[in-house]
């Protein structure tokens, strides 16, 4: 019989309850304690999680006993903080909600943290795990013979609300480029298999968020962009954001292009922000298109409606999840998303971040 995995949750907000909904779909498993400091969302969570012991503090929860493993879903400036917490006084498995961290100064912190910390730690990355863009990855080769060209175009809302605003300023989130496409310079690595040499970017800040000020500071985001990546192997990617298009039938669109055809996958957005009147939300879809012969070949990726109400991301979390419980459980050897992957995507937004504010391009070390 299999022992039940029991999970310590740092921070349940908006998505660290989507994090507790996925757990709850999983065999043999139970959170045990939760550690999230704003009330309302800690009465949430112990909804969700009645069995779990609520903490005041990051310490109190890594004192309890039965813990085989974490889950960091608070703010993003928190994340470096608390995994060195974690490495002096309890170092389990840890699941770490994207960005890594926020403030380039932190590299050091984190390469010190990576060469040290004896435990396995997985950076949550659930656009990997999506159908549609894990059925593209499995084929984008053989469809394109090799790719040449690849985008990423996301057309979706504003940033939501968040306990304490911290998603409105650079300071806190890293900016956008770093808080909500370190997802997408990720997926440019996986699908390139190939390290960033140069990023270039234009952006602004133009329809969102103009007019709010928190305790007298406007908000400083960007809600569109552009970014180029040119990679050591020759590949091009592209980046196209828009976070005031959500009136799109699809959320995310990822095209690859070479020289035998081109594969598309074409994502939705959260389904309870499809407008009722316009029936069921869309499917997600992957489409081929070879040179010769000619014509899209189509194929639906439905998503279990189980998935679709446990969170926001196409049932990405739970298959996040399920592969993060075989690795806390020794099934499985090393983390489907690395430490150095998480850091790399970092790289990547805070380089957009730096480019679109100077107006020049910025290499990287490969």
């Amino acid at each position: 019989m299999t022992k039940t995995t029991q999970y310590g949750i740092i921070g349940c907000g908006m998505m660290g309850q989507e994090h507790l909904r996925n757990i709850a779909l999983l065999p043999s498993t139970n959170v045990a304690a939760i550690f999230e400091p704003d009330a309302d969302m800690a009465a949430i969570a112990v909804g969700l999680a009645p069995q779990a012991r609520l903490c005041d503090s990051l310490d109190e929860l890594l004192a309890v006993e039965e813990l085989d493993c974490l889950v960091i879903v608070s703010p993003n400036y928190c994340h470096m903080d608390q995994l060195e917490m974690i490495a002096m006084r309890r170092p389990l498995p840890v699941l770490v909600e994207k960005p890594l961290f926020t403030n380039p100064a932190d590299v050091g912190r984190l390469k010190a943290f990576q060469e040290s910390y004896p435990a396995p730690v997985w950076v949550a990355m659930e656009y990997r795990f999506m159908p549609p863009v894990a059925a593209l990855r499995e084929a984008v080769d053989a469809a394109t013979g090799g790719i040449k060209m690849l985008s990423i175009r996301e057309h979706r809302f504003p940033f939501l609300s968040k306990v304490g605003d911290w998603n409105r300023f650079n300071a806190k989130s890293g900016g956008t480029f770093v808080e909500k496409c370190c997802h997408f310079f990720d997926l440019m690595r996986l699908l390139t298999k190939s390290e960033p040499v140069r990023v270039m970017a234009s952006a602004a800040q133009d329809v969102n968020h103009l007019a709010e000020t928190y305790e007298g500071q406007p908000s400083d985001i960007l809600d569109n962009g552009y970014v180029i990546v040119d990679f050591a192997n020759g590949m091009r990617a592209m980046l196209e954001l828009c976070m005031f298009a959500e009136g799109a039938r699809y959320q995310e669109e990822i095209t690859a292009v070479g020289p035998d055809g081109k594969i598309e996958a074409l994502v939705p957005g959260p389904g309870r922000f499809w407008p009722a009147h316009l029936g069921s939300a869309p499917i997600p879809l992957v489409i081929t298109s070879p040179r010769d012969p000619r014509g899209p070949q189509t194929r639906e990726f439905p998503v279990d409606p189980t998935l679709l109400e446990a969170g926001d991301h196409n049932g990405s979390t739970f298959y996040q999840h399920e592969g993060f419980l075989a690795l806390v459980r020794g099934e499985r050897s090393r983390p489907a998303v690395s430490l150095e992957d998480g850091w790399k995507a970092v790289e990547m937004g805070l380089a957009a971040q730096k480019s679109a504010l100077t107006g020049q391009a910025v290499s990287l070390q490969v």
